[in-house]
């Protein structure tokens, strides 16, 4: 018997507190990450070493009761590495043996350290949700996230992620260093942060009911159009190289609807997609060469986008 919904908006105020135990600070990207996981995205994190990537997502795997794998990309990985491979044995027969991508949340830890051709190894799982090898599809368990952190672009050792690879993602979002309240919390508390007792406060039946739920949030006709504006003003601006594809519009469109539910609302407003607007877009811009020498950034071009769009009056 599922729960109603008074008891299933209950639910995600409970992971944000489970997870806040252990994880000092870092409100936006627990934000985003639970608006990814109810809108089934992916996020992609990007941000210093030791900006705590890890421990965020491994304890929001364990907040919501999920098998948690962690990948620690190489250069020298292969794409078998990470969706599996068959096992032959002598007789002539085979076995499956799982990559860890099979897991509820994954972590691609440092993606960009390993090359594209490992790198698109993900593709396939993250839009929809299975991997085939040797003309052999494996579906993957549900509900199914990948967090992916990666190092700023430019640094040393690292292959940037191709815009079909960075296109799969819902949301980009940077992880910065705590401020000196939150780090002074980290190491007052450091010896529960170590060995933290995190416990599931929801499990996959939960989830899959939250998703069905947010579906039912209404959309109207004038917000679409806003979406729709957004990405297309994007991709219309002069300093872009290439700008984002239909799938910003669908990210834009899911996470709003998520942001309504957690906000107790059965429908979108327009501030809904503007708050959601730099983590769906930034990730997705390219800027022209002759425009990066004018310091001109992918960020840059979003608040240029987000000032640019007349906001719908309802």
């Amino acid at each position: 018997m599922g729960k109603n919904d008074k008891d299933i908006s209950k639910i995600p105020s409970k992971i944000l507190a489970e997870v806040s135990k252990v994880v000092v600070g870092k409100d936006e990207i627990k934000e985003v990450l639970l608006t990814a996981l109810l809108g089934e995205g992916h996020v992609l994190i990007e941000g210093l070493p030791g900006t705590a990537k890890t421990t965020l997502a491994k304890t929001f795997s364990q907040a919501i009761g999920g098998d948690f794998k962690r990948i620690q990309f190489t250069p020298d990985m292969l794409p078998a590495d990470v969706t599996g491979f068959y096992l032959y044995t002598p007789d002539g027969k085979s076995r499956f043996m799982e990559g860890p991508l099979f897991a509820n949340v994954v972590l691609s830890d440092e993606l960009n350290r390993t090359t594209p051709r490992t790198q698109a190894a993900l593709i396939e799982a993250m839009q929809e949700r299975q991997v085939t090898v040797e003309g052999i599809t494996q579906l993957l368990p549900r509900p199914f996230m990948i967090i992916a952190s990666q190092l700023p672009y430019g640094s040393e050792g690292t292959y940037p992620l191709t815009e079909v690879q960075a296109d799969r993602f819902m949301f980009r979002v940077w992880s910065d260093h705590l401020s000196k309240e939150d780090e002074k919390q980290v190491i007052t508390n450091l010896d529960y942060i170590e060995e933290p007792d995190v416990q599931p406060v929801v499990s996959s039946q939960d989830i899959a009911e939250l998703q069905e739920a947010i579906k039912k949030v209404h959309v109207s006709e004038e917000v679409k159009d806003y979406i729709v504006s957004l990405v297309r003003f994007a991709r219309d601006d002069p300093d872009i190289l290439s700008g984002p594809s239909t799938r910003a519009s669908v990210s834009l469109f899911k996470g709003s609807r998520v942001i309504a539910f957690l906000q107790g609302r059965d429908y979108v407003i327009p501030d809904d997609v503007k708050k959601l607007a730099p983590y769906v877009l930034i990730h997705r811009i390219r800027v022209k060469p002759e425009a990066e020498m004018e310091d001109v950034t992918p960020m840059t071009v979003t608040e240029r986008v987000i000032q640019g769009v007349a906001v719908p009056k309802n």
